[in-house]
């Protein structure tokens, strides 16, 4: 806990407060190249939350779901069509149609 607290309470502000925002929109012209340096860390910090805030509750922001069901089926899916027999050739691969038996 006491990383925490010293991030929040003392390592935060101690950079914040060395940050050379200015006073006025003037004083934004006359910041040096450095000074626009070191506002790219919190600006793109800020910018970031920003958007991960607005993919996460922002319905339009999300992906809706696709509602397509899987085209890449067998025509005679769920039974078996041999269709793994052709993938196992090509990339040596061991897949095959898995059997589900209920309990007697």
């Amino acid at each position: 806990m006491q990383p925490i607290a010293y991030l929040v309470k003392e390592a935060v502000p101690n950079y914040l407060s060395t940050l050379p925002i200015p006073d006025s929109i003037g004083g934004w012209f006359r910041l040096g190249f450095k000074d626009w340096l070191a506002l790219i860390p919190p600006t793109a910090a800020a910018a970031g939350f920003t958007y991960i805030t607005y993919r996460a509750f922002c319905p339009h922001g999300r992906p809706q779901p696709d509602q397509k069901i899987n085209q890449n089926l067998g025509m005679k899916w769920p039974y078996c069509d041999g269709a793994h027999g052709t993938h196992n050739n090509e990339t040596g691969d061991n897949v095959g149609p898995l059997i589900v038996e209920r309990k007697k």
